[in-house]
């Protein structure tokens, strides 16, 4: 019987959806009613909902206010946009007048469509702007418990050097009180802590993040973080209380604690400016002065490295209360500060999953190991009884020695969290300046609730892990019939979430640095999960700040530490480095963010001639190469692609996409200089590393033959052949993976291409050789940093999560094609392959949610797809070649597009629809 396509198109196939044309989402720098904004000209941004189909926005108007009372009544007096015949509904620039510091607007959107439609207004939003300049702090003051002696400042340690140990640092806590006579309309708090801060009002801590603000390069630059107080300020005495920890700012050298760096900023200080406007129209401001008071804290000891202590008996009940006595206080200490202050647009950090332990064992030096569960990024809370004096030390670690006890040695010895009992009834402590990655908590020092406690130890009433991580909203989510692959995806996704933080670290323990290499490799698996737009521009910034006057783009960045050991291989790799040019481009690609690729360009220009210079007949050979590859010896550097190919290759498509670049930004002269340039490498690379015989490149290895194939090194005659020798080793294999940190991603994203997912399907579908199936199979419950999952390397990384990709992009089939940027041109082609029964889930992107959504049986194909306003798509169907379509509710609004590959194409508009292919 010939096979027939059904198309059925059901508006209904994902529940209620609106009936109207409606506006939503609007989003201001990407953020929901954002504080702070550091830019003259936000973009704005917003989507469509209809449950019509192939709905597009012909224009739009904006009006901005600088009153919600104006805005009601339709009156933009700061920017009325007018009737702006447009598609753009993403990143519009913002054109109106000049916009104050401080200053809060208001803003809503309406739009026309194809189909003659007129929105009604959206709902009004806002932003409000941060300080913008150095003056508008309006001489606010860095205050600080002590000063560093600039001699023993060290902003750049060189890693293996000694250092002068010179003992433990003072915590401070500061408070100000000050009087409101006045009914307060507006209170914001612009407020900057070196190295973290932790602020509360009358009592009560301020918000919910975790580690305030983001780290930075501090001698270049700090974050600020803007607070609405409004609700908070009350008439009469008011006290601001601030606490400061160290983070990367300063790293106590303490030889009895873990400490991979020997950064040292300064001593932990503070600034901010907490702006009133009331209601009378009058304004006032209280600044950081020196007429601050000051004390110590509690926290006797605070690293980033190394945990924190705690003791209890050192508290000051009700120190940031107005009730409070501080005539015992001193003033705060005035210190310099000369750095840039920037308001933090990335997420803020905070806790999520919290886990109790699923068993409970004592060991026999007398010590507890509690058995959470879960390997994450987190912090302890304990509750805890006993006596004045009593000292409860947890242990945080990822695996077990073989007496039970906790084994830190690959994530840094020793850390630990301790906590000294006051002794007045039940004590609840969490640290606030420190976290690890762990799964398993060993407790010494007291006895948990309910066992057998002959030392009359205190009491553990209850112990629980807090998973903490970067606060980026959802973006997507997969699931299948191959549970192996559902397993695999939250393997990946622990990974991820573990080293999300104020930058993408790689591990959360041992380093907490951000290698550079996981922002581009695995970014793609990132944006599908979470809406990291802010987090990648933070990166970008980071990059900037971190970059030398050569040019070089290290390999951290941050850069708190100058890697010497091995020459340069662990500061000068250009897989790694090159982040500064293909990070901008790809959040080009998936945001539209032209911005960025503008206020980027003369540091992807730098880097580029300093690659330039670097290059032997165009070849660059340095670093580190497809870093832990599996070869035969313990993993390390590049062993089956020889050192040249993967930074050369790399090299090439930095130029190609600098030459897109300069085009887009109207530079023709650097596009021709960066084509030109490319081509030599491109024959440069062809002449050194291709085998025109074997059709081979270098040794053939996975990663040599893939790269060469994804960056288009490739001349067109031998692409097929090269191909079909990655597939060739991959099976000669027995199907198992050998490509590393840089190449197994495009050992992916070639065979995807290609159509060939059924290779990476039998690659990844199975547990008995390294790989993720492998690393679950040995108890992992977080991405580690070896394919073999070994136990003296970390257990908690993300720099081989590149499979997350291929669960949206090639199983769902979610992606777009190369010309479009933020999805606004959509494909839907899933693989069906191996024993896959059905997938569905859905990408959030820029213009709305992505949906795909397929199964299959012996007879039947069903795809159910859901294509957002102002988009459209090409659906691929299996099909054969003769086959015919029939639609059967209306044929209307589909077109068959052709026939590749196997597949029937479609395009279709936005709205939902419900395919099914019968025999």
């Amino acid at each position: 019987m010939k096979k027939i396509v059904f198309i059925l198109c059901c508006l209904l196939s994902f529940g209620t959806i609106a009936q109207d044309l409606q506006i939503s989402h609007l989003r201001c720098e990407y953020r929901l009613n954002p504080l702070g904004v550091q830019t003259n000209t936000p973009n704005l941004s917003w989507q469509i909902q209809s449950s019509q189909r192939n709905i597009l926005q012909n224009a739009y108007q904006i009006l901005v206010a600088d009153s919600p009372e104006a805005l009601v009544k339709n009156q933009g007096n700061v920017w009325d946009s007018g009737k702006i015949l447009s598609d753009n509904s993403i990143q519009v620039k913002y054109q109106g007048k000049p916009l104050l510091a401080t200053k809060t607007y208001f803003w809503k959107v309406k739009i026309w469509d194809n189909q003659q439609h007129i929105t009604a207004w959206s709902k009004a939003h806002f932003w409000q702007m941060g300080l913008l300049s150095k003056a508008d702090w309006k001489g606010a003051n860095w205050i600080a418990y002590e000063k560093l002696a600039d001699t023993l400042a060290n902003p750049l340690p060189t890693d293996g050097k000694k250092d002068k140990v010179q003992g433990n640092n003072i915590l401070p806590i500061f408070r100000k009180s000050f009087a409101v006579a006045k009914t307060v309309k507006k209170a914001t708090m612009f407020i900057a802590g070196l190295g973290h801060f932790e602020m509360s009002l009358n009592g009560k801590k301020v918000g919910d993040h975790f580690l305030d603000a983001g780290w930075t390069k501090y001698d270049k630059q700090a974050q600020y973080l803007t607070f609405d107080l409004t609700k908070q300020i009350q008439k009469g005495e008011n006290v601001v209380g601030v606490m400061l920890g160290n983070g990367f700012y300063y790293i106590p050298p303490v030889k009895e604690r873990y400490r991979k760096l020997k950064v040292t900023f300064g001593y932990p200080k503070m600034i901010c400016r907490l702006a009133l406007e009331y209601s009378d129209g009058s304004k006032s401001t209280i600044l950081s002065d020196n007429s601050w008071k000051m004390s110590p804290s509690p926290i006797t000891f605070s690293s980033i490295y190394g945990g924190e202590n705690y003791n209890a008996n050192l508290e000051q009940k009700g120190w940031d209360t107005p009730t409070f006595n501080d005539q015992s206080w001193k003033l705060a200490k005035i210190v310099d500060g000369d750095i840039e202050l920037v308001a933090q647009m990335q997420d803020p950090i905070k806790v999520f999953d919290n886990f109790s332990a699923k068993s409970i064992k004592k060991l026999t030096s007398g010590n507890w190991v509690y058995d959470l569960g879960q390997n994450a990024s987190g912090i302890i809370q304990l509750k805890v009884k006993g006596k004045m004096g009593d000292t409860v030390r947890v242990i945080p670690a990822e695996l077990l020695k073989e007496d039970g006890s906790g084994n830190q040695k690959a994530s840094g010895s020793p850390y630990y969290f301790e906590y000294i009992l006051k002794g007045d009834g039940i004590e609840t402590w969490q640290p606030r300046f420190s976290y690890y990655g762990f799964r398993y908590l060993e407790v010494k020092g007291a006895t948990p609730q309910g066992e057998e406690n002959p030392q009359n130890k205190a009491t553990l009433l209850d112990l629980k892990g807090l998973h903490i991580r970067n606060a980026a909203e959802t973006a997507g989510d997969f699931s299948s019939s191959n549970e192996l692959f559902n397993k695999t995806k939250d393997l990946i996704d622990w990974g991820i979430k573990s080293n999300m933080v104020s930058v993408f670290t790689d591990c959360p323990h041992r380093e907490k640095l951000g290698w550079l290499e996981e922002l581009h490799l695995v970014g793609s698996s990132v944006r599908y999960n979470y809406q990291t737009q802010n987090l990648f521009k933070k990166g970008i910034q980071d990059m900037k700040h971190s970059q030398t006057a050569e040019g070089l783009i290290p390999e951290i960045a941050p850069e708190y530490v100058k890697f010497e050991w091995g020459g340069d291989m662990f500061r000068d790799s250009p897989e790694w480095g090159s982040s500064g040019i293909i990070v901008p481009w790809y959040l080009y690609e998936w945001y539209g963010e032209k911005r960025e690729l503008e206020e980027s360009y003369p540091m992807m220009k730098r880097y580029v001639d300093y690659l330039i210079t670097k290059g032997k007949n165009h070849i660059l050979s340095q670093g580190l190469g497809d870093w832990y590859d599996l070869g035969p010896k313990p993993p390390g550097v590049s062993q089956l692609t020889p050192m040249g190919v993967t930074g050369t290759a790399i090299f090439y498509y930095d130029l190609t996409i600098m030459e897109k670049i300069a085009n887009i930004l109207g530079k023709t002269e650097d596009a021709k200089q960066f084509k030109s340039l490319s081509i030599e490498v491109k024959n440069a690379f062809n002449k050194t590393f291709f085998n025109p015989v074997t059709k081979q490149y270098a040794t053939g290895s996975q990663t040599a033959n893939a790269m060469a194939v994804y960056m288009k090194l490739v001349e067109p005659e031998y692409k097929e052949a090269v191909i079909e020798n990655l597939i060739q080793e991959i099976k000669g294999r027995n199907n198992s993976l050998t490509a590393g940190d840089i190449g197994y991603r495009y050992v992916l994203r070639v065979l995807e291409d290609a159509g060939r997912s059924d290779v990476i399907f039998d690659m990844n579908n199975r547990s008995d050789v390294p790989g993720y199936g492998y690393q679950l199979a040995r108890g992992a419950t977080a991405l580690t940093e070896s394919w073999q999952a070994l136990p003296t390397v970390s257990n908690n990384h993300f720099m081989l999560g590149h499979l997350m990709e291929w669960f949206y992009a090639g199983v769902l089939g979610i992606k777009q094609p190369e010309n479009s940027q933020a999805f606004k041109q959509i494909e839907i082609n899933p693989q069906v392959v191996g024993d896959l029964t059905f997938a569905k889930g859905y990408y959030d992107s820029p213009f709305g949610k992505i949906q795909s959504e397929w199964k299959k049986s012996a007879n039947t194909f069903e795809l159910k797809v859901s294509i957002p306003a102002n988009t459209s798509a090409k659906i691929y169907l299996p099909s054969k070649a003769n086959t015919s379509i029939k639609e059967l509710i209306t044929n209307k609004n589909i077109k068959q597009q052709g026939f590749e590959n196997g597949k029937s194409i479609v395009e279709i508009g936005s709205g939902n629809y419900h395919f099914i292919v019968e025999n």
